[in-house]
C-alpha cells in the first residue's frame, strides 16, 4: 500500500504571550495530538507536529524543510495541515484525506481550494520547487496554477473550514457538541483562564440567536463571509439578512498589489472606532463582524503591524478593558455597549461558524 506522510504544523505561543494567547495555543496543542491518533487511525505512516515558537521562515521553506530528510523515500503522498486545522473532523474525514494523499499522481484533496487549512497531495516531487512566498492557504492554487495538479475540495466544506485562529473559535467549536454553556469549551481543550471572561460572548449568542429566529428582524453579517454561507442564511434564518462582503482572499491575493479596502472601515475612518456600535444598529436588530478586515483596511494585510493577539482576543471576547491598543479598544467597548448584540471575530466567525452562532449545528 502506498505510503503518506502527516505534518501538523504547531505556533507554539511566544515567551510573552498573555492567558488568552496561551490558552489557544495549548488548545491547538491538545488538537494536533487528537489529530496525530486519528490520522495513525486512519491509515498513515509517517506522522509528525512539527511544533516551535514564533518565527519569520515562510510557509514553503518550512514545508520543504519538513520533508527534506524523507521527501520520496517509499513515500507517495502527504496530508498537510495547522495544529487548529478542522476540529470537527469525524473518522471519515481522516480516512478521506489519507486515501486522497495515496490517490494518482497529480492529484490533491483541500478543505478549501481558495483558502485552506487541510491539503491532501498525492506525489511529492512538486514540492521541490515550491515557492518560500507560498502560504498554507494558497497552497492549493500553487499546485492547481504552478504544478498542474487536479484539485478537489471535500464534502461538508462548512464543517471542515472551521480553525482555531481566535478562542471565540473554542466558543463556536462547543456549540457543535452542544455545549454552549456547560464546558463552554471542547472536552478537548484546556479550561479557560479566569480572564476569558466568556459571559459576554455568550451572552450576546445567545440574543443573536433569538434575532436570527424573529422574522421581524434584521441580521447584519459584514468581513470574508461567502455566498454559500449567505445562501444557508437564507435558508435557516427567519430573519432578513443585510450582508457586506468585503475582502475575501484577505490572506491568499497579497499577489494582486491592491492593498485592502473596507468599505465599514472607510465609515469608521470618518467617524472613529467609537462610533461602531451606531453604525450597526442602524442596520439591524443583530450584527456579526470580522474586525481582520477593517484591521488590514487600517493597517495593511500583514499581520505583523496589527495588534497583538492578545489584543484581538480579548476583542473577539468583547473584554474592551483587556485590550492595550487605543484604537481597537474603542472599537470593541462601542460592540460591547451598543444597544443591539453585536459578534466580533475572524473569518470562521463571519464563515463556518455561522452555521454555529445562528442554528447551532455544522
Amino acid at each position: 500500500m502506498m505510503r503518506v506522510a502527516v505534518r501538523i504544523f504547531h505556533p507554539e505561543p511566544g515567551p510573552a504571550a498573555g492567558p488568552l494567547e496561551s490558552w489557544l495555543g495549548a488548545s491547538r496543542a491538545r488538537l494536533a495530538q487528537r489529530h496525530r491518533a486519528a490520522f495513525e487511525a486512519a491509515g498513515a505512516n509517517d506522522i509528525r507536529i512539527e511544533a516551535g515558537p514564533p518565527d519569520d521562515v515562510p510557509f514553503g521553506r518550512r514545508l520543504r524543510d519538513a520533508l527534506a530528510d524523507r521527501p520520496e523515500h517509499g513515500m507517495h503522498g502527504l496530508v498537510v495541515l495547522g495544529s487548529g486545522a478542522i476540529p470537527l473532523a469525524t473518522r471519515r474525514d481522516y480516512r478521506r484525506l489519507v486515501d486522497a494523499a495515496r490517490g494518482p499522481a497529480g492529484t490533491a484533496l483541500a478543505n478549501n481550494r481558495f483558502s485552506a487549512d487541510v491539503v491532501a497531495i498525492a506525489g511529492l516531487a512538486a514540492l521541490r520547487d515550491l515557492s518560500d512566498a507560498i502560504t498554507d492557504n494558497a497552497l492549493p492554487r500553487w499546485l492547481a496554477e504552478a504544478a498542474g495538479y487536479a484539485v478537489t475540495e471535500l464534502r461538508a466544506r462548512d464543517r471542515l473550514g472551521l480553525d482555531l485562529d481566535s478562542p471565540l473559535d473554542l466558543v463556536l467549536t462547543s456549540l457543535a457538541a452542544g455545549r454552549p454553556t456547560g464546558g463552554q469549551t471542547p472536552a478537548w481543550a484546556p479550561e479557560p483562564p479566569a480572564a476569558a471572561g466568556l459571559g459576554p460572548v455568550l451572552d450576546r449568542l445567545g440574543r443573536i440567536r433569538a434575532v436570527a429566529a424573529d422574522p421581524r428582524a434584521e441580521l447584519v453579517v459584514v468581513g470574508r463571509t461567502s455566498a454559500a454561507a449567505l445562501a444557508w442564511l437564507e435558508q435557516n434564518a427567519a430573519a432578513r439578512v443585510r450582508a457586506l462582503v468585503e475582502e475575501r482572499g484577505l490572506k491568499t491575493g497579497a499577489a494582486d498589489g491592491r492593498p485592502p479596502v473596507s468599505v465599514l472601515g472607510a465609515l469608521l475612518d470618518r467617524d472613529g472606532p467609537d462610533a461602531l456600535g451606531t453604525i450597526l444598529s442602524r442596520l439591524g436588530e443583530a450584527a456579526i463582524l470580522d474586525t481582520r478586515v477593517l484591521l488590514a483596511h487600517r493597517l495593511g494585510r500583514d499581520e505583523r503591524g496589527w495588534p497583538a493577539a492578545e489584543d484581538r482576543f480579548a476583542s473577539d471576547l468583547l473584554l474592551p478593558g483587556r485590550v492595550r491598543d487605543p484604537w481597537l479598544r474603542a472599537l470593541t467597548a462601542s460592540a460591547a455597549a451598543a444597544p443591539i448584540p453585536v459578534l466580533l471575530g475572524g473569518h470562521s466567525l463571519v464563515g463556518p461558524g455561522l452555521h454555529l452562532v445562528v442554528g447551532g449545528d455544522a
